[in-house]
């Protein structure tokens, strides 16, 4: 009896934690969605300047949000001063400017010849007709006097700003670099000639890649647990994925290239759509079917063009093309790899709990542990398909 009873509590205890976690997650995105975005700055040597010409949320900045671990700026603390930010107009937002370009050069945000410069705003752009629910992505554009002899530029990103992606304008073989922050670039020669190798392109995207899916990519996260609720069996799920990454690796180099270019206003309530259909199909199905791999070959497709577009925002080396696409998609992969491994540890210990708990001495641990897989399954399926489908609607209508 003692034993039934702690089987049953064991059941419905892990029920409750799927499901404040599956109510969090929703609640996280039943509200605006404020999604972070990297910062892109280029520099340029104009007429014995540099010039730096950023694309960023300064809001987000201005409200001091911590863009190194939010990847939500609803989530953050300083929420309500963000929107405030976010209703300003142009004017007004600009007048807050000196004191975030005071902390840059405080750094320094970029330095000649080892030397600080001391940055001014010379332009600053706010777009006026983007929704306010969704980031409004301004220009800023600063400049420091140097010498005209100057022989190199280097860019440190602070702490709490999130990734930057920095790219050299008007020189041949200009550098392209993805910065972390609290990180500094090495020395960009001002001549240029400072575009990275094969190599050096390819270990630097591959945390591009992973960031895009841990812990930014919360739709393609879901997509993947969705295969792994179909069977822990490790044949299914290596169909599953398999039919997944070569869909998607297709359309993110067809993206990539230009050859394929699907508005985002399409695409996104379509992957929403994809991840209902997986977590639907899992609750009614007892296994593998002969079709899931072809529909999950479709599906990846749609994710490869949401890949693509995330590859578009940061820009590729011209140089070095196939070696970022390459690293970009080894980054995906073993972003999607970590989700399954997170997965099957979490299901594991679960079933270890198990042990402790049998009915009677006649129900083997194992068919314990299948009545339990089953169970998670099929709950956390149902949570996947509510978070997609609210995603549906917003992603369509909202």
């Amino acid at each position: 009896m003692i034993r039934a009873f702690l089987w049953l509590w064991l059941k419905l205890r892990f029920v409750v934690v799927l499901s404040s976690v599956g109510v969090a997650m929703v609640h996280a995105n039943v509200v605006t969605a404020h999604e972070t975005l990297p910062t892109i700055a280029d520099i340029e040597v104009e007429e014995e300047h540099i010039v730096v010409t950023m694309s960023a949320n300064f809001e987000a900045f201005l409200a001091g949000i911590n863009l190194d671990e939010i990847t939500d700026t609803d989530e953050a603390e300083q929420a309500e001063d963000y929107d405030a930010l976010r209703a300003l107009t142009a004017p007004e937002l600009e007048v807050r400017l000196p004191a975030l370009i005071d902390r840059f050069n405080a750094v320094p945000l970029v330095t000649v010849d080892g030397a600080p410069v001391v940055l001014d705003i010379e332009v600053f752009s706010v777009p006026q007709t983007v929704d306010i629910e969704v980031p409004r992505v301004s220009e800023l554009v600063l400049s420091a006097p140097i010498d005209p002899d100057a022989d190199v530029v280097a860019v440190t990103w602070p702490q709490g700003h999130g990734p930057l992606v920095l790219r050299q304008n008007g020189v041949d073989e200009p550098f392209t670099g993805y910065i972390d922050p609290g990180t500094s670039s090495d020395d960009i020669s001002l001549s240029g000639g400072g575009q990275m190798t094969g190599w050096q392109t390819f270990v630097a995207y591959i945390p591009v890649g992973f960031d895009h899916i841990l812990p930014q990519g919360l739709d393609h996260i879901l997509f993947v647990l969705g295969l792994f609720f179909l069977s822990t069996q490790l044949r299914a799920l290596l169909w599953q994925v398999s039919a997944f990454t070569l869909a998607h690796t297709v359309t993110l180099a067809l993206g990539a290239l230009g050859l394929v270019n699907i508005p985002g206003s399409i695409v996104e309530p379509l992957i929403a759509a994809s991840i209902v259909y997986v977590a639907v199909e899992n609750i009614f199905a007892s296994g593998l079917s002969r079709r899931r791999p072809m529909v999950i070959f479709g599906f990846g497709l749609l994710h490869g063009l949401g890949f693509a577009s995330v590859l578009g925002e940061f820009g590729l080396p011209e140089g070095q093309f196939i070696p970022a696409l390459i690293s970009f998609n080894v980054g995906v992969e073993l972003g999607q790899l970590t989700v399954i491994a997170l997965a099957f540890s979490v299901l594991w210990l679960a079933m270890q709990a198990t042990k402790i708990a049998h009915l009677s001495e006649d129900e083997t641990p194992v068919k314990t542990r299948a009545v339990m897989a089953r169970a998670v399954s099929i709950t956390g399926s149902l949570l996947i398909a509510i978070i997609a489908a609210y995603w549906v609607i917003e992603r369509t209508i909202l």
